[in-house]
Order: structure tokens, then C-alpha cells, then sequence
């Protein structure tokens, strides 16, 4: 999906999601996003104010990150199970130095 956007010419991809949402904001950190910020009582959701965490990765850090993700996706980077064999932050951290 990131590069399908990225190469449509999309300048940004932007997450956002419930500030108590600990998972999905672990998720966006992981996946190579930016924590941008966050947007407090931005909606009312079940009788609650919810605050709204930010996060966006943009065309420039794509090029670095697209390297990390194809290097996480190959087949060898799997072990028979399916599990992978070196988590994508390290490949973000390799691409990135």
C-alpha cells in the first residue's frame, strides 16, 4: 500500500489513531513512522473526548524505507514457520545509517 502511494505521487501517508490505542501506535513506530502529535479532543466517540495520535511518513524517507521493507519481505528473511528472522527495525536501522 506505502508504495503504491508513494509512487501515485502521494507526498505523505499519515496514520492516525485513538491516543489510548497503545497497539496501533507501537504499529506506526514499527512500520517506520513519524509521531507528528496530537490532536486533543478532536472528536467525541462513545460519550468521550478522544484524543487522536498522529503519525505520517513522507516520500523522502520512503526511498530509505522501501529498501528496509523489501529486505524484511523476502522470502529468505523467513524461517519455516513463516516467523521472520530479523525484525524490520533492524533493516530500518541498516538502511538508515
Amino acid at each position: 500500500m506505502l508504495r503504491t502511494c508513494f509512487a501515485a505521487g502521494y507526498r505523505r501517508v499519515e496514520w492516525k489513531c485513538d491516543d489510548l490505542n497503545a497497539p496501533s501506535k507501537k504499529a506506526a513506530l514499527r512500520f517506520g513512522f513519524t509521531h507528528e502529535g496530537l490532536f486533543r479532543q478532536h472528536v467525541i466517540v462513545k460519550g468521550r473526548n478522544r484524543d487522536t495520535a498522529w503519525y505520517a511518513m513522507l516520500d523522502q524517507e520512503w526511498s530509505t524505507l522501501s529498501l528496509a521493507y523489501e529486505a524484511w519481505l523476502k522470502a529468505d528473511n523467513f524461517d519455516q514457520q513463516g516467523l521472520q528472522k530479523v525484525h524490520l527495525k533492524d533493516f530500518i536501522q541498516l538502511y538508515s545509517a
